[in-house]
């Protein structure tokens, strides 16, 4: 027999449960929740694979040609995995206020101020995501400005920051998962920013590794593989999802804009 539905938390069981839970907080800070957004199961699936893409693709570089078999070995790769993700969540925060504000300025009429008010949501993401990491400096950086600080708050204070620290710990690195996943969760300014809005990191990522020289070590051929392979799956999967918003839902970015 099903399980019946749980009833809704109220705005204080909410509240109270983003304190003692990261992770509940980073679902309520990342994921799209405007009413009306379209849930589509399968666009949802295409979300997950094409973050997942990428993972896989760095992971198959890593495993081939870097050393993980000592524990240096995995804590260096794990130490990669979390600079590349923090990197790519970099990079989306730099170019989405950009592609925001150029797609709302393209948009006609009164649509450019819903946009514009509707980006809100995701530049408080952005804004909550910044937040829980500076709490990791002031918890446990020895620099002298922020010793000085945890001396001056004392025993009890330090405890408390700490405490603080371990919860932005889990907000961070979930937070970062839906952060890439949702695309700071743009959908809530309209459906088809998602797609664009990551096919456009994942080529800039690509263009920063050439710059950059990253992997240098790996063979020619298996570094073009791994650069292009990323970019162009992602870029195929963000099509597919365009494709399936207009297909199915009748949304495309010709009349996101009010270009009938």
């Amino acid at each position: 027999m099903p399980r019946p539905p749980r009833p809704p938390l109220t705005r204080g069981r909410r509240i109270l449960k983003c304190v003692y839970n990261p992770f509940y907080a980073a679902q309520r800070a990342f994921r799209p929740s405007r009413p009306g957004t379209v849930a589509d199961p399968t666009v949802r699936r295409l979300q997950l694979w094409r973050t997942g893409l990428g993972l896989a693709a760095w992971l198959v570089l890593t495993m081939s040609y870097k050393p993980v078999g000592t524990a240096e070995g995995v804590q260096t790769v794990a130490n990669d995995r979390f600079d590349q993700s923090w990197i790519s969540t970099l990079v989306l925060v730099c170019a989405f206020p950009f592609v925001i504000g150029l797609f709302a300025f393209a948009a006609r009429g009164a649509l450019r101020g819903l946009y514009l008010r509707r980006s809100l949501k995701s530049f408080g993401a952005v804004a909550a995501l910044v937040g829980a990491m500076a709490t990791f400096p002031l918890a446990v950086a020895p620099d002298p400005e922020t010793s000085g600080f945890r001396d001056a708050i004392g025993t009890p204070g330090t405890a408390v920051l700490v405490v603080l620290c371990a919860w932005s710990l889990g907000f961070v690195l979930y937070g970062i998962g839906l952060g890439l996943m949702h695309v700071f969760r743009t959908a809530d300014i309209h459906e088809v920013l998602p797609p664009v809005l990551a096919t456009l990191m994942v080529w800039v990522m690509a263009a920063l590794d050439v710059i950059s020289n990253e992997n240098a070590e790996v063979p020619v051929l298996a570094r073009v593989v791994f650069l292009l392979g990323a970019p162009v799956s992602v870029t195929a999967l963000s099509c597919w999802e365009l494709y399936r918003l207009r297909k199915h839902h009748g949304l495309t970015v010709r009349r996101a804009l009010g270009h009938q």
